[in-house]
């Protein structure tokens, strides 16, 4: 691909970050991208989704000292949570938080579904709290 054309079309299509209505009224982001009419491909998604999930890595790293303590599926509660919620509304489950910080899987379990967030994201909640408790992930329709 042409540097030429890149720079050709981000002069006259403009690059914007968030999303905004073009003057047709299509909802469009980056370099005049229609996500009305195109959207994005399963590729671009996951692009998006790993460096948000390199994002709340690095927030949670920095926010909690004791993250990198955990063992990984608990690790990937955190971030699932924090990716969910953000990490200001994360902090604001104390008590879970604390449990976790004192390896108090039951009760850091407990807390987690003791939440208004477990009652919105149900199944989702139910999931991580088993696997706080046990510190074991078992991807559905995995038997063992």
């Amino acid at each position: 691909m042409s540097i030429k054309i890149r720079e050709m079309l981000i002069r006259h299509e403009g690059l914007r970050r968030k999303p905004y209505r073009d003057t047709v009224g299509k909802l469009t982001i980056g370099v005049g991208r229609n996500l009305d009419d195109v959207g994005i491909s399963r590729e671009e998604a996951l692009v998006l989704l790993n460096n948000d999930i390199a994002k709340v890595r690095r927030d949670v790293k920095r926010a909690f000292p004791w993250f990198e303590s955990l063992n990984t599926d608990r690790r990937n509660v955190v971030l699932n949570m924090v990716f969910n919620l953000g990490l200001s509304r994360f902090r604001g489950f104390k008590k879970t938080i604390a449990a976790i910080k004192e390896k108090r899987w039951e009760d850091a379990a407990k807390e987690m579904l003791d939440s208004k967030w477990a009652k919105q994201v149900k199944g989702r909640a139910q999931e991580l709290s088993k696997i706080m408790r046990t510190g074991t992930y078992k991807p559905p329709g995995h038997n063992t």
